[in-house]
């Protein structure tokens, strides 16, 4: 039996849905981006503060997008003559899966805030959903390349070991 999915769309079935590689991989980045982050706040004999530290994620994520999106204006500049053009904001723009990632993050955080939960916890959780996402997005591009489960659930562990990484991190730095 191969390991590769066959890419022939077969009558009744309907095809499979390919991201963009620029949305898939600034999601990975956001994903990577909130855990780094996350992991970074409270410090230990700091008191904890979830509503700000949900805006300075956000707003993290924000600048980070942005100066991704503006490092390619300046690759495109570089490249080619003449004005800017709105295709250049569009390349900015185009960052928004990057933003889109830190959400569930902020989402965890903020429920913090509103006393739902410690904010330990939140961070935790945060972590642990982040580190799982990272294997989903891999698993998912590995399939939508073509991949059968096996290599592509590889492929999602190889992902998952940054969020592990940052885990791992977090914990003995605190």
């Amino acid at each position: 039996m191969p390991d590769h999915a066959d890419h022939v769309h077969r009558k009744g079935t309907a095809p499979r849905y390919r991201p963009p590689e620029r949305s898939l991989f600034g999601v990975v980045y956001g994903l990577v981006l909130a855990a780094a982050l996350v992991a970074a706040l409270d410090p230990a004999g700091e008191e904890a503060d979830p509503g700000p530290d949900a805006l300075w994620v956000v707003l993290t994520a924000l600048a980070a997008g942005a100066a991704h999106g503006y490092a390619h204006v300046i690759a495109q500049r570089a490249s080619a003559d003449g004005p800017a053009t709105p295709s250049r904001l569009r390349l900015v723009l185009a960052e928004w899966p990057l933003v889109a990632a830190v959400l569930p993050t902020v989402g965890m955080l903020l429920a913090a805030a509103a006393g739902w939960w410690a904010e330990g916890t939140a961070v935790d959780t945060a972590l642990l959903f982040n580190t799982v996402a990272l294997f989903g997005c891999g698993t998912w591009a590995a399939r939508t390349a073509g991949h059968g489960w096996p290599t592509s659930c590889r492929a999602g562990a190889m992902d998952m070991l940054i969020g592990l990484f940052i885990v791992t991190a977090d914990a003995l730095i605190k």
